[in-house]
């Protein structure tokens, strides 16, 4: 489960400011699969690396009661002068899991070949994206957060992404962002809309799915 409590995050560009979450209180249920949805620039990413950790609120804050994977899809947690193998054995010291069977799973599915021995600064986007979803799905989380599966590779290994994913969801709970109806079908049973910096929340997948739609189709 994850809680946020009077969630703000408020950013100023150019003196401008833009609130994209506006005290915000609300409950990601434990072992849920939930679509993360909103209009672009909704915040959705924001949000995600609030739910990690690895972004700081305005004020309010997010609290868990088990582990949260860092964002996949955003891979702004690997560090650009370290090779990918030199990333994953940091993540996992960090995360206090076998060196060994985490770089053998990672250097297995994210089919880096030579590249994995080569700093992350010398990666394409789809590179860093596949290593990130690797070592996530390579570690036990509670909660995972997802942005844009199907940003990670070409099509054949979105489909071996999501088969993983798939298997990692039978014990464990997701926010899932990605602009994929059908994919946000595949992967999840509930739905949250991030609107106007509110987040409201939907049980029903479906349902989620057609408030989304009105709100797009009013922009």
């Amino acid at each position: 489960m994850i809680v946020l409590e009077n969630l703000t995050k408020t950013f100023y560009m150019h003196g401008v400011r833009k609130t994209v979450v506006n005290n915000v209180n609300f409950v990601f249920p434990t072992g849920v699969s939930v679509a993360l949805m909103g209009r672009n620039g909704a915040g959705k990413s924001t949000l995600l690396k609030m739910l990690a950790g690895t972004t700081d609120p305005t004020s309010g804050r997010v609290l868990s009661d088990g582990a949260v994977s860092f964002p996949v899809g955003l891979a702004t947690s690997l560090h650009p002068h370290l090779t990918g193998a030199q990333n994953v054995k940091f993540v996992a010291r960090i995360y206090g899991v076998d060196t060994d069977a985490l770089i053998d799973f990672v250097r297995d599915f994210a089919e880096l070949g030579s590249h994995f021995d080569l700093p992350i600064r010398t990666y394409s986007s789809g590179m860093r994206g596949r290593l990130s979803f690797g070592v996530n799905m390579g570690l036990k989380f509670d909660t995972y957060l997802i942005d844009e599966i199907s940003a990670v590779g070409d099509a054949r290994f979105s489909d071996k992404s999501r088969s993983v994913f798939r298997d990692r969801l039978k014990n464990a709970g997701a926010v899932f962002v990605s602009h994929s109806p059908g994919l946000v079908k595949q992967m999840c049973t509930a739905g949250a809309i991030l609107e106007k910096g509110k987040l409201r929340y939907f049980p029903d997948i479906n349902e989620a799915l057609d408030v989304h739609e009105h709100n797009m189709r009013r922009a």
